[in-house]
């Protein structure tokens, strides 16, 4: 479960991008964010995922407070952020293998794992450097390593940009059996809706209200 708390975040001068929202979410939920560039978005998304911190309020999932104890909390979590911050100089396997490692989650299923996730999203090129990776195969990358992870929590920033049909449909198909069959609690922001609709039970409209519970 996350509860979100009067959540308010302003930077210095000028108004908050959103002030005093508080929402409660239960697990198996899938959350869209809509709205126009610059309406908060990623900001929102980016205090979610602890890449900031709010003005005021708080943020708890399974009663952590996620600014408060990030690793903890983050261990649940798998993200794509909007930007395509990746390792240029490793592969999309060498990548998902360290994302294992890093999580104690490798054995001997591992490589066959890896290899599985980056079929599913039709990445052919998955051993060569990622800089040398178009933004497609990026994004597929940045999926690939926040589902392959079998997280709680998914927080994803435009993760169908740069993708094309078929693979957005397949991304769709995954996380929708995630929220289904694991249960998974899904923030996800798109400007492309489509079928993607069928993932969200509740779609928040930017700039968010003060108050929506």
């Amino acid at each position: 479960m996350f509860q979100i708390k009067e959540l308010t975040k302003q930077f210095k001068a000028g108004r908050p991008i959103f002030s005093g929202f508080s929402k409660t979410v239960e697990a198996g939920k899938g959350i869209g964010l809509v709205g126009p560039n610059g309406s908060g978005k990623t900001t929102f998304l980016r205090i979610l995922s602890v890449n900031s911190f709010p003005t005021s309020g708080s943020v708890e999932y399974q009663g952590i407070d996620i600014h408060k104890k990030p690793n903890e909390y983050l261990n649940h979590v798998g993200l794509v952020h909007d930007e395509e911050t990746l390792p240029i100089h490793l592969s999309a396997s060498e990548l998902l293998e360290w994302v294992l490692r890093s999580r104690k989650m490798w054995n001997s299923d591992g490589a066959d794992a890896i290899n599985s996730m980056l079929d599913q999203l039709s990445l052919v090129e998955r051993d060569e450097p990622i800089g040398t990776y178009s933004t497609g195969m990026k994004k597929k990358t940045q999926i690939a390593a926040a589902l392959i992870i079998n997280p709680e929590v998914l927080i994803m920033d435009e993760p169908l940009r740069g993708l094309d049909d078929s693979t957005r449909s397949v991304v769709t198909e995954i996380l929708d059996e995630r929220k289904k069959k694991q249960n998974s609690l899904i923030f996800m922001s798109s400007h492309t809706m489509g079928n993607v609709q069928k993932i969200f039970d509740e779609i928040l409209s930017f700039p968010l209200p003060k108050q929506n519970n």
